[in-house]
């Protein structure tokens, strides 16, 4: 009778090391995803998020060279924020119907806020478009989450047609930058702070001392203007 194999010690050794790695960088795992969280909708669990960083991190350090990257973080942490996108794509939240739901209300929206400068509540948005309150918080959770998504990704979720999807990803990110050239210096501003330096409204707010409530108006409308501009490229 065979007798079982014995364990490989290097395989052992070079097994803890990577688990030892994992552990290492948990805490900086922890505060990317609740970074990332403070930029989503409560539906959203950060347990979930810390999950799925894990289990990439877990694969990453399995392929890890250490004699080729120095620092584990920065050979991973491209890739675990990538995975944490790929998870609220997975949500699939920009149906259709959540895409015409969110444009009626982003008219609503404006109109409201033209008048009291301020956003409505969500009683207020069902009432006017005849629509359950779970619809709307719902339609709102979608948008808050396509916010997360990088610049280009977003555009084409709320393209009307397909002809933004027709366009190269590096020449969709061009036209990008040259549109955003041609806006106003604290319109400017807004995308960089949100999209590149990771703030959240509330962040932002303070950082240009306007309300979080306008900063998101001027976030919807520079948008559209992106997707318009793009569309008739």
């Amino acid at each position: 009778m065979l007798k079982n194999a014995q364990p490989n010690p290097y395989a052992t050794l070079l097994k803890k090391e990577q688990d030892e790695l994992v552990v290492a960088y948990m805490p900086a795992l922890r505060a990317m995803a609740f970074r990332l969280k403070e930029r989503l909708p409560s539906s959203i669990d950060v347990n979930d998020l810390i999950s799925i960083g894990v289990e990439e991190m877990i694969k990453l350090s399995r392929r890890y060279d250490k004699d080729q990257n120095d620092s584990f973080w920065g050979y991973a942490k491209k890739r675990v924020n990538g995975a944490m996108l790929d998870y609220l794509r997975s949500l699939d939240v920009m149906s259709r119907n959540n895409r015409k739901i969110i444009k009626e209300m982003d008219t609503l929206i404006d109109e409201y806020y033209q008048e009291h400068e301020e956003e409505p509540d969500d009683a207020y948005l069902a009432k006017k478009l005849d629509l359950d309150l779970e619809k709307i918080k719902d339609a709102r959770a979608a948008h808050a989450i396509s916010y997360v998504l990088p610049l280009d990704e977003q555009i084409n979720c709320y393209s009307e047609d397909d002809t933004i999807e027709k366009i190269e990803k590096d020449v969709l990110l061009e036209k990008i930058s040259e549109i955003l050239e041609g806006l106003k210096e604290r319109e400017q501003l807004i995308i960089q702070l949100y999209y590149y330096e990771e703030l959240n409204l509330k962040e932002i707010s303070e950082v240009l001392q306007i309300s979080e409530s306008r900063i998101s108006q001027i976030h919807k409308k520079l948008l559209k203007k992106l997707r318009e501009r793009l569309g008739n490229g």
